[in-house]
């Protein structure tokens, strides 16, 4: 019996051990149970923090950009380049609807789903895919002259012929606006087009509205900087080498 009590006895010693790990394993997942939470909201925090005053990334919805954007794109747009000596000619803006420019919004994102999307893009993890938001190609900034066309078919800016080419839509290239205009920007107005100008109804279909088709730039969102999705066309929406021609550069921004 005493052999019996000691063979018991290591037993005991050596299941206590495995006890002991057990203990732990269950102390260290209710541990990370009580931390996820706090993660969480600390990552959403750090989102929305970041979509507020950083970046956020925006849905193309029309074919007015094509083909530098196309439908379903996603764009990262730069918040902190939304006064007027960030914004520069050349430049691909999100802006607010700056009045009449859009429909009236229709109510279409309900229910559940469209609850948790619209909480999603309020904390900056879904792209924006709003019908109050709009993107243009800036084409003339405070106190530029813009117009069109010239005895060669280019918009000039300030008497300076843009060679648009690397950005229009193939089939505009030949004719860059079927409507002419001849427009002085006003300070702190912008001068928007769409890359694909015969599908953008831009600043030159509002010329006989209260704002004469000129973007306040207080309406500014942010300048789009990158293309991210889809991943086979991610890459960066830089300035076109026509608005840094040397002649344009010495007339303004």
């Amino acid at each position: 019996m005493p052999g019996h009590a000691r063979s018991a006895q290591a037993v005991g010693r050596r299941r206590r051990p495995k006890q002991k790990v057990g203990r732990r394993r269950r102390a260290r997942k209710r541990s990370f149970l009580r931390e996820l939470p706090v993660t969480l909201v600390a990552a959403l925090l750090i989102s929305l923090l970041i979509k507020t005053f950083l970046v956020q990334a925006f849905l193309i919805p029309s074919e007015s950009m094509e083909d530098t954007l196309l439908v379903h794109d996603r764009v990262i747009v730069n918040k902190l380049a939304d006064k007027p000596d960030e914004i520069h000619r050349g430049d691909v803006v999100v802006f607010r609807d700056p009045g009449g420019w859009l429909p009236d919004e229709k109510a279409d994102d309900v229910g559940v789903r469209g609850l948790i999307h619209r909480g999603l893009v309020f904390v900056g993890i879904a792209p924006s895919a709003s019908a109050r938001d709009l993107v243009k190609r800036v084409i003339g900034v405070g106190g530029d002259t813009v117009v069109c066309c010239d005895s060669q078919k280019r918009v000039t800016v300030n008497g300076v012929p843009l060679d648009e080419s690397s950005y229009l839509y193939p089939g505009d290239r030949a004719t860059p606006s079927q409507a002419a205009f001849n427009v002085r920007v006003p300070q702190g107005r912008l001068w928007v087009m769409g890359d694909h100008r015969s599908e953008s109804a831009d600043s030159r279909f509002h010329l006989g509205d209260p704002g004469g088709g000129f973007v306040p730039v207080s309406d500014v969102v942010g300048r789009a900087f990158a293309r991210v999705w889809p991943l086979s066309r991610a890459g960066w929406l830089k300035q076109p080498a026509t608005f840094r021609q040397a002649r344009l550069l010495r007339r303004g921004s």
